[in-house]
């Protein structure tokens, strides 16, 4: 029986931390293991490095769900559940969040009609600047994030978000977001009676063809033209924009979700997770558990004598012999020392030890998933 994750149960579960902490793989563990607990499970990724493919053994992923294998796994549905389900396995699917997609999908859903979304669309500065449009790329994820939770049936949706600086970025955009639109500036840029920027509008269009290309090269015109026209495309469209960054900010501090801090028991590392812990905090963002990944482990060699037990053993080995091993003994005993040391100053975290093999496949996954399920019913984490 596969139990499932007591802090998983949430319906999107959101993975935050330092950079090269292993997120991407603890994400993916998390999904398969709900997945191998009987839930349909999405996990996707806003990282550019694109990780997250080759650890669920596929070749790439993209803007769209791809269904990953589980054959093989010993799927078991978890009681009690409805007896339909009981016939019926975990899922497991995996995506990349499309940036330049999501804000095309954000404009399709917001046009008030195809000849606008598609002037919008043709516009050289959307077609440039749609990363940075009224705000971020992360915005722009973090509302396609809200778009699948609201569109697909899935029991649970992970994240795994991009390092430290971008991560940041992601948890604050729906907050960005609603303060540009509530600016004094931006209102003006964007309400539908934005009467100077249909009179800026009307005085670029003025002139031949000859007239307004001299111009350009000489002022920058075309450009003035360009966002003239963008601004007011987007004008009637604030109200939209607004709402659905409040539904995603709504989305991201609610019961429905979760966050997943992962770190390691690095000393650089912890401190940007404690960072990362208050800003949750502030948020009131809902901070489900705290994850130590590669953490040493206290050397035994096989044996169950303790570290100093076992160093007496090594006295009666051959000089040279016992000199290396005491080393390699005292060096895995101050790695492990140090490590914990250092998880001391983070609330009940979950510790998974350094693997002696790479995670790059679902079997790699698998033992990682029960690694945390395991860690996780040592330190008592009930489901809420």
């Amino acid at each position: 029986m596969i139990a499932a994750l007591p802090f998983a149960s949430r319906r999107l579960l959101v993975c935050i931390g330092p950079g090269g902490v292993g997120k991407t793989t603890l994400a993916a563990a998390i999904a398969l293991r709900e997945a191998r607990a009987g839930r349909k499970v999405l996990v996707c990724t806003i990282d550019p490095a694109r990780r997250l493919a080759n650890s669920l053994g596929l070749e790439q992923l993209s803007g769209r769900e791809t269904e990953v294998s589980l054959a093989g796994l010993g799927l078991v549905a978890p009681a009690p559940v409805p007896a339909t389900r009981l016939e019926t396995p975990g899922r497991l699917f995996a995506m990349m969040l499309d940036l330049r997609r999501s804000w095309d999908e954000l404009i399709d859903r917001t046009a008030k009609s195809p000849e606008q979304r598609d002037r919008i669309y043709r516009n050289a500065l959307y077609q440039h600047l749609a990363g940075a449009l009224a705000g971020s790329q992360e915005y722009a994820a973090v509302a396609q994030l809200a778009q699948l939770a609201q569109d697909r049936d899935y029991d649970l949706i992970v994240l795994d978000t991009p390092p430290t600086v971008q991560a940041l970025d992601f948890l604050e955009a729906p907050t960005r977001i609603l303060d540009f639109l509530d600016n004094g500036a931006a209102r003006l840029l964007l309400a539908p009676a934005a009467m100077a920027g249909k009179v800026s509008l009307r005085i670029l269009s003025l002139g031949s063809g000859v007239i307004m290309k001299s111009l350009s090269r000489l002022t920058g015109l075309e450009l003035l033209r360009q966002l003239a026209e963008f601004m007011l495309e987007l004008s009637g469209m604030y109200d939209a924009f607004k709402a659905k960054a409040a539904e995603v900010k709504r989305l991201l501090g609610s019961a429905e979700t979760g966050f997943v801090l992962i770190t390691s028991p690095q000393p650089g590392a912890v401190d940007e997770a404690l960072a990362f812990a208050e800003i949750l905090r502030r948020g009131a963002l809902p901070l489900r558990a705290v994850v130590a990944n590669r953490v040493n482990p206290m050397p035994k060699l096989g044996l169950r004598e303790s570290p100093e037990a076992l160093l007496q053993i090594l006295e009666q080995l051959p000089g040279e012999l016992a000199g290396r091993l005491r080393t390699a003994v005292e060096d895995a005993e101050s790695l492990a020392t140090r490590d914990a040391r250092e998880l001391e100053r983070l609330p009940r975290v979950l510790r998974i030890p350094r693997l002696e093999r790479e995670v790059f496949d679902l079997d790699a996954l698998v033992e990682v998933g029960d690694l945390l399920a395991s860690a996780a019913s040592s330190e008592k984490l009930s489901v809420a």
